[in-house]
């Protein structure tokens, strides 16, 4: 299978761990030998942190490949890919690295496996600078779902900053080929609830604090709808480490979910937790697309690899969203195209219709 190796500069756009994702899991479906250089070049602490390598060790595990310079520090990886098979694969971050973004990783790999699989997951699950795990299980899970395949997530321990601890397991089923999707009616917003949690020695108040102080925010902008938002202390057995935060969801008419969501830090009071997760769900109904800012980005492989013509509706273009673009085209060679929203009711707004040719990828073991 070993063709020529494509080549992939870590240190564009982006910059950082997307950039090893999206290349490696493409680089695995497609059976191309990949080699990325400048890995998180421009980052303060550069090269390859726990939580890639253990993603980098799992694509490899998926497939029986083969990996070059993959520790920690490195800044340039080859990756050789062979068969993906399903089964039970692990990654562990050995820290609070994040396993929802080691879900993104693999879960497109293994919808073309030769069998079912079952990931276990184990890192931080409420941790910074990633989804919550709630935002996957609660926005991303029914979203994706509409490419045509279904995953089960089971939250086993929940993790977070800095000790991690967390664990899921996602099992999923392979598929011959994913669906296109079309999400550009937003509808109208029907509902809004929520959770926010407190686990470990952080008393239940902070979790009321932070939702009513949600409330407050979101009734400023939308008064006709009543907002549940549940306050939850993490039982112990299921949740390892301190850690407080809040996810907030709307859901709209046409089925469209946005989310905003906070964790808590020492020494940060538990109303702004609850008003900085407000805001960003107020923030991203505003812009009138679809789908939110961190669903943008997440939906990118798919609608590469989907059989025909994938539309959605969003708000800004985040550089995420554009990286996953860039590599979408560069390494499976789907065609994107991004214009501003011609819709009358968009025009005061910063609304964009991201459209994508997929490759129609086919599952060969099926």
């Amino acid at each position: 299978m070993a063709g020529q190796r494509v080549e992939v500069d870590g240190g564009i756009m982006e910059g950082g761990g997307q950039i090893l994702r999206v290349s490696t899991a493409l680089s695995c479906l497609l059976g191309l030998p990949l080699r990325v250089q400048k890995i998180r070049a421009g980052r303060s602490t550069p090269g390859l942190r726990p939580q890639h390598l253990s993603g980098l060790e799992m694509i490899r595990d998926l497939c029986d490949g083969q990996l070059e310079g993959a520790e920690i520090g490195s800044t340039e990886i080859m990756f050789t890919p062979e068969k993906i098979k399903g089964g039970i694969h692990t990654a562990d971050t050995k820290t609070a690295g994040s396993v929802c973004l080691l879900m993104q990783v693999s879960m497109p790999c293994v919808l073309f496996a030769a069998s079912a699989s079952e990931l276990r997951l184990k890192g931080g699950t409420n941790a910074e600078m990633a989804p919550q795990i709630d935002y996957t299980t609660m926005v991303f899970k029914p979203i994706v779902e509409k490419f045509g395949f279904k995953f089960n997530c089971d939250i086993k321990m929940r993790g977070y900053y800095p000790k991690g601890g967390g664990e899921v397991i996602v099992r999923m089923s392979p598929v011959k080929q994913l669906n296109p999707i079309n999400l550009t009616d937003r509808g109208s917003v029907t509902k809004i609830y929520g959770r926010a949690f407190v686990a470990g020695v952080l008393p239940f108040k902070v979790a009321k604090d932070m939702a009513a102080a949600a409330v407050r925010c979101i009734r400023k902008e939308i008064r006709d709808l009543y907002v549940n938002i549940q306050p939850v202390q993490e039982p112990k057995d299921q949740a390892f480490g301190n850690g407080n935060g809040i996810i907030i969801i709307a859901e709209t008419s046409t089925g469209c979910l946005f989310a905003g969501s906070s964790l808590g830090k020492r020494g940060v009071n538990a109303d702004k937790v609850g008003i900085e997760a407000a805001e960003m769900l107020l923030a991203n109904l505003r812009h009138g697309g679809a789908v939110d800012e961190y669903l943008q980005d997440q939906l990118i492989i798919f609608m590469a690899l989907a059989c025909g013509v994938s539309r959605i509706k969003t708000g800004p273009v985040t550089l995420h969203t554009q990286t996953a673009i860039h590599f979408a085209e560069q390494l499976a060679k789907a065609k994107f195209s991004v214009k501003k929203s011609e819709d009358e009711e968009d025009a005061s707004k910063d609304t964009y219709i991201i459209e994508c040719q997929g490759i129609g990828m086919t599952n060969p073991y099926l």
